[in-house]
C-alpha cells in the first residue's frame, strides 16, 4: 500500500505540476514558427465555420467582430451551420447574410449534432484554410491574420488561440475556470515552441488545413481533440499563438461548468479508446505527449481514490500518513463549507480553488463511468454564458 499511495500521488503531481513546470521551462529558450506570411505578403483565403445552436444572444456579435477584423472581407468566407435552432439565431443570420454576400447559411432542420454539423460546413468550405469556432467565441482584430499566417509553415496543420475570459464574477467559479484555462493555453503554447505539436486546441477557435481533416465519427464528443490528434498523427505540427486572442465569457455557474466537464470526460474516454494504440508507444514523442498530459490527467479520480484508501490502510503505520489522512479529509469537507458560505455572501478565493479541483474531477469520473455504461449523447448543448441574458 505504501507503494500504491506514493505511485498515485507522484503520477498526479506529475501531471498537474511537475510535466507542466518542466515543459515550460524548457521551452523558454525555444522559438514558435518562423517561417510565416509577414505583413507585406498575401495571405490565402480562409473559411471560417460556425455551428450554432440556439445563439441568438452573441451570434450577430461574432459574425460582426469577424467581419470588422483586420483580415480583407474579400478572402473571407464565412459559413454558418444552425443545428435545428428554436431560438432566434436563424432569422438572425438570415438578415446577415442579405447584408454580406461572403456569409453562407445552412439550416439542419433536424437535430444533428455538433459533429454532424462541422464536417457538412467543412465539406461545404471553398479553401484551404479553415477556422473551426463556436458562436460565442468572438475575435480581436487580428484573431484570423493571426492564425493564417503560420500555414505558409507547410509542416503545420493546425493553429491554436489564446482564449481570454470575459465576464469574471467572485460569486462562482468564474475565477477559478480562469485560472486554470489561463494556465493549459500558457501550457500549450510552451508544448508548441518545445515540440511543435499541443495536446488538443481550445474547441472554441483553431484553424487548419482542410486538407488534413478526418470527419469526426457520428455520436462523437471532443471533436476539436480528434481533429487534432489525427492531423499529429498524419506527421503535421499544431501549435498556439499568443497573439491569436479570442474572447469567451467563462462559464460562472458551477453545475454548468459541471455538465460540461462531465461531457467533455465522455469525449476524453472515446478519444483514449480511438487512439489507444499510442498508450503501447509511450517513448514516442506523440505518445509521451499525450500520456502526461492527458491521459495520466483523465485518470485523476481514480488516483484520488486510490490515494485516498491506500492512505486509510496506512493510518496505523505513522504520524505522517495519519496526518496525511486527515488532510485528506479535511480537503473533502471545504467544497461543503464553501457552498454554506456562499450562500451567506462569503467567497474566499482559496475554498473555491478546492471546490473547483474536486467538482472537475467528480465529473470526469461520473462521465468515465457514462462512457463505459455507454450513456453518450451526439448533440450538444451549449454552456450557458450570455444565453443567461436572453
Amino acid at each position: 500500500m505504501t507503494y500504491l499511495f506514493w505511485i498515485c500521488f507522484f503520477l498526479l503531481a506529475y501531471t498537474y505540476f511537475l510535466f507542466p513546470v518542466a515543459v515550460i521551462l524548457f521551452s523558454k529558450n525555444k522559438k514558435l514558427n518562423s517561417n510565416f506570411y509577414n505583413e507585406t505578403e498575401v495571405m490565402p483565403s480562409v473559411s471560417i465555420l460556425i455551428a450554432a445552436y440556439n445563439e441568438q444572444a452573441v451570434i450577430k456579435e461574432k459574425v460582426m467582430s469577424i467581419i470588422d477584423s483586420n483580415f480583407p472581407n474579400s478572402k473571407i468566407e464565412i459559413i454558418i451551420g444552425s443545428d435545428c435552432s428554436n431560438d432566434n439565431t436563424n432569422q438572425i443570420i438570415k438578415d446577415l447574410e442579405v447584408g454580406f454576400p461572403f456569409i453562407n447559411t445552412i439550416i439542419f432542420e433536424e437535430r444533428t449534432g455538433k459533429s454532424g454539423v462541422v464536417n457538412k460546413l467543412v465539406r461545404q468550405a471553398k479553401n484551404e484554410i479553415l477556422i473551426l469556432t463556436d458562436a460565442n467565441i468572438i475575435f480581436s482584430n487580428n484573431t484570423i491574420s493571426s492564425l493564417v499566417r503560420h500555414f505558409k509553415n507547410l509542416d503545420i496543420g493546425l493553429v491554436d488561440t489564446n482564449m481570454v475570459n470575459v465576464g469574471i464574477k467572485k460569486s462562482g467559479i468564474s475565477f477559478q475556470e480562469k485560472t486554470y484555462i489561463s494556465w493549459e493555453v500558457k501550457f500549450k503554447h510552451a508544448e508548441s515552441k518545445l515540440w511543435g505539436m499541443l495536446m488538443g486546441p481550445f474547441g472554441g477557435c483553431f484553424a487548419i488545413r482542410k486538407s488534413l481533416f478526418t470527419p469526426i465519427p457520428e455520436n462523437f464528443l471532443v471533436d476539436d481533440f480528434y481533429v487534432c490528434m489525427n492531423i499529429l498523427q498524419n506527421g503535421h505540427g499544431a501549435i498556439n499563438d499568443f497573439q491569436a486572442i479570442v474572447y469567451e465569457d467563462v462559464s460562472n455557474q458551477l453545475s454548468e461548468e459541471f455538465r460540461r466537464k462531465k461531457r467533455i470526460s465522455m469525449g476524453n474516454f472515446i478519444n483514449l479508446f480511438h487512439f489507444r494504440k499510442l498508450l503501447l508507444k509511450p517513448f514516442t514523442k506523440l505518445g509521451f505527449i499525450f500520456i502526461s498530459h492527458k491521459v495520466i490527467r483523465w485518470f485523476g479520480p481514480i488516483l484520488l481514490l486510490l490515494i485516498f484508501l491506500a492512505n486509510y490502510s496506512l493510518i496505523l503505520d505513522s504520524i505522517f500518513y495519519k496526518t496525511t489522512f486527515f488532510a485528506q479529509l479535511i480537503l473533502f469537507i471545504f467544497p461543503f463549507i464553501d457552498l454554506l458560505l456562499r450562500k451567506i455572501g462569503i467567497h474566499i478565493i482559496i475554498l473555491r480553488f478546492i471546490t473547483h479541483f474536486y467538482s472537475m474531477n467528480l465529473a470526469l469520473l461520473i462521465g468515465m463511468i457514462d462512457y463505459l455504461t455507454a450513456n453518450k449523447k451526439g448533440v450538444w448543448e451549449p454552456t450557458k454564458r450570455k444565453q443567461d441574458e436572453i
